[in-house]
């Protein structure tokens, strides 16, 4: 019998997923992983993200916890206020997070995160990344090895043949191209009318301001919502920086004649989205220097007929990309980076038969595609509840966080107790180990990117009575 670990694996992308795709299958043993990005360095950027238990579980396996966690926040409480006045709807202690789940929910700065999944590769020498080198199309997805074209910035394109081809490369997906084309499926990109601005305020600038030091050093997660706009707001990177990330409709790109996905934006127009907001907010939002406004485009598309085709799969943004409202998009990739490992090195027969690894493949995505879902449809359903403009839909939900102060459901997803445990306790790893076997064996006939077969019900990534 061959095996599993001589199999090649290449990974488009080197962003969360591509990154954590990489250190999944050197950490499961396989020799032969190549990531393909088009940069040609790994200079990381962005603002803070949010490190819960359920993606803490996952970096722990891989041994790159440890370093993420030395820099990171651990959340103790979220705060939800009503913008315009500051008034607080409600206020959840989570004192107990990391003893009911094994690791704390915590904040840090996305260059945190991608540098420890990095760092983590680079002492990996089954990987090599292959920077500057963009795809330019996959040529074949089998029945025999996927062959697809690489082209180096400075030089000739040239043809790669892999055991295992796999999509991380975000929301303009090339692989996902391919694939939905060899499968005659159509999915465009959607706008899903909303834009977020990300701001960070250095301890420099805040430590003068009691009232916003006083933010800075406390342990708490903070949102302000309004009519159609939302601030999420938290100290990161050892509380040296309070980041804020915002929601409101997309003005900007709307009106764009292109489709960039980010834009200088203007500090004039920030002011005056959320001009009705606490001055507490707009004393945060008069911090950013002219010039270093820049706005994010949300996107999405409807969820995916397949992620599979042949010994292709599509990983992340590229398949279940989610607005932020959950704060899961990160984790979600990585979870299906330790999926995909998984799942590859219980193919029947090691790889060798085609027909046999395209089915673990599928096998990843029947344990992956509901839950994602789920979760997608989580964050989209808290915008409209945090998002109410007035009238009795708002009066509604103003009542339902009165009520969670004495334990009822709290309308705001990411804040409520029940949604976290049925996120955080989910070990993606075990799931995988404990159902590969029953679920291969629902598949029948070719695996050729349909799910000939069906779950049973046996993924979990349901809520459980948990309601969108």
């Amino acid at each position: 019998m061959s095996d599993y670990r001589d199999l090649r694996i290449s990974i488009i992308g080197a962003g969360m997923g591509g990154l954590a795709c990489a250190l999944a299958f050197a950490k499961k043993g396989f020799k032969h992983v190549d990531v393909y990005e088009t940069a040609s360095n790994l200079g990381f950027v962005g603002a803070g993200i949010q490190l819960a238990p359920n993606m803490a579980r996952v970096l722990d396996r891989w041994g790159c916890w440890d370093g993420i966690f030395a820099e990171a926040t651990n959340i103790k409480s979220s705060s939800i206020r009503e913008g315009s006045t500051n008034r607080e709807l409600v206020h959840v202690e989570m004192p107990d997070i990391a003893e009911k789940y094994g690791y704390p929910h915590c904040t840090g700065h996305r260059a945190s995160l991608a540098g420890g999944l990095y760092e983590g590769c680079k002492k990996e020498p089954a990987i090599t990344f292959h920077f500057s080198t963009s795809l330019v199309g996959v040529k074949s997805f089998g029945p025999d090895k996927v062959v697809f074209t690489a082209q180096p910035r400075h030089a000739d394109p040239y043809d790669v043949e892999t055991d295992v081809l796999l999509g991380a490369d975000g929301i303009k997906s090339t692989v996902r191209t391919g694939l939905l084309k060899g499968l005659n499926i159509t999915a465009d990109v959607e706008d899903t009318g909303q834009a977020a601005y990300r701001i960070m305020l250095t301890r420099a600038e805040m430590e003068h301001d009691p009232e916003l030091l006083e933010l800075l050093d406390s342990d708490c997660a903070l949102r302000w919502i309004g009519e159609k706009r939302h601030i999420v707001a938290y100290p990161i990177s050892n509380k040296t920086i309070y980041n804020l990330s915002t929601c409101q409709p997309d003005v900007n790109f709307a009106a764009a004649t292109n489709a960039t996905y980010t834009t200088r934006g203007s500090k004039v127009q920030m002011l005056k989205v959320y001009a009705d907001f606490h001055p507490i907010v707009l004393k945060m939002l008069n911090m950013v220097p002219e010039g270093e406004v820049c706005e994010w485009r949300l996107r999405s598309h409807k969820p995916l007929d397949s992620w599979v085709l042949g010994a292709a799969a599509l990983v992340g943004d590229a398949c279940h990309p989610t607005l932020p409202h959950l704060s899961q998009g990160a984790a979600m990739a990585i979870e299906d980076a330790a999926v995909l490992a998984e799942v590859v090195s219980r193919a029947p027969g090691g790889g060798a038969d085609r027909e046999a690894l395209s089915r673990a493949l599928k096998v990843y995505e029947l344990l992956r595609k509901d839950r994602t879902t789920l979760l997608v449809d989580m964050a989209a359903a808290s915008a409209r509840t945090l998002h109410l403009g007035e009238g009795k839909a708002k009066e509604e939900r103003d009542r339902q966080f009165a009520l969670a102060k004495k334990g009822q459901p709290i309308p705001d997803k990411w804040a409520s107790p029940e949604v976290q445990d049925m996120i955080y306790s989910y070990d993606c790893v075990k799931e995988a180990q404990e159902k590969f076997d029953e679920l291969y064996a629902t598949l029948t006939g070719k695996a050729d990117g349909h799910t000939n077969g069906h779950t049973n019900g046996l993924v979990n990534g349901h809520a459980n009575g948990v309601a969108v």
